[in-house]
């Protein structure tokens, strides 16, 4: 069985920032964002959509490339139908990646979504897509099931962020509902730099970037070392704000 470095960072503490996801692509990408001070390292292809898979000998590489280095998660892809979602975590969990991202629809079944999570026990985290349909008791389903986070991104990649499609009152009340259930949570959606002060105030766990710190803002080049860079020290910033 692989070596899964898997944590769960989640505080009571009402101040405590969110942490850094970032998109990767490869092991250089992976091995930058990790000692660039990034919490969270995704495998992701942004060439294949919002939540593109890439190759699991790719992710293999991310894995050994990191090593605990930092917290690691793989997007295990976008299931159209219910029946294909365990099989699509368990080729992604068998990599030694730490969480497993899917994106998951309101209408999948709830044995559909168990299975699913025993494929990743305690590293399965539902993507969730802004404008889908997001009944209340979703996330309540989804730990029932047993998946260890929830989180909301963007389906269409067309220069709208997150807070372009739902409103705060609605991110706030996604993620308290996800610490009510005791899922870690994240927020995600072509976000740049300047969403981060707005979108900690929601407090999810983590805020993913991909775009917004690659070169030209564009999610299929590399990633831009002083983007990243600075995107540490904006969230760094937040802990002496909330000191002061």
């Amino acid at each position: 069985m692989p070596h899964h470095s898997v944590s769960k960072p989640i505080s009571s503490d009402l101040c405590a920032r969110p942490r850094l996801l970032v998109s990767v692509r490869d092991a250089d990408e992976a091995v930058m964002a990790a000692r660039a001070g990034a919490d969270l390292v995704d495998a992701k292809d942004p060439v294949r959509g919002a939540l593109g898979a890439l190759p699991v000998e790719t992710v293999r590489a991310i894995v050994a490339s990191i090593a605990d280095e930092a917290v690691s998660s793989a997007v295990a892809g976008e299931p159209q139908d219910a029946a294909s979602l365990p099989g699509s975590v368990a080729a992604m969990a068998g990599t030694g990646i730490g969480y497993v991202k899917v994106a998951v629809r309101a209408d999948f079944d709830d044995d559909a979504l168990a299975a699913a999570a025993r494929a990743a026990p305690g590293r399965l985290i539902a993507v969730l897509f802004a404008g889908a349909p997001m009944p209340d008791d979703l996330v309540g389903r989804l730990a029932g099931a047993g998946f260890a986070g929830v989180m909301i991104d963007t389906a269409t990649k067309d220069g709208r962020r997150l807070g372009d499609l739902l409103p705060a009152p609605r991110l706030s009340a996604f993620t308290a509902d996800a610490r009510l259930h005791g899922l870690l949570s994240g927020l995600a959606g072509s976000l740049t730099i300047a969403d981060i002060a707005v979108l900690a105030a929601h407090r999810p766990d983590y805020l993913g970037f991909r775009g917004g710190l690659c070169v030209g803002s564009d999610r299929t080049r590399g990633l831009d070392p002083e983007r990243v860079a600075l995107a540490v020290q904006t969230l760094r910033g937040l802990d002496r704000r909330n000191a002061a």
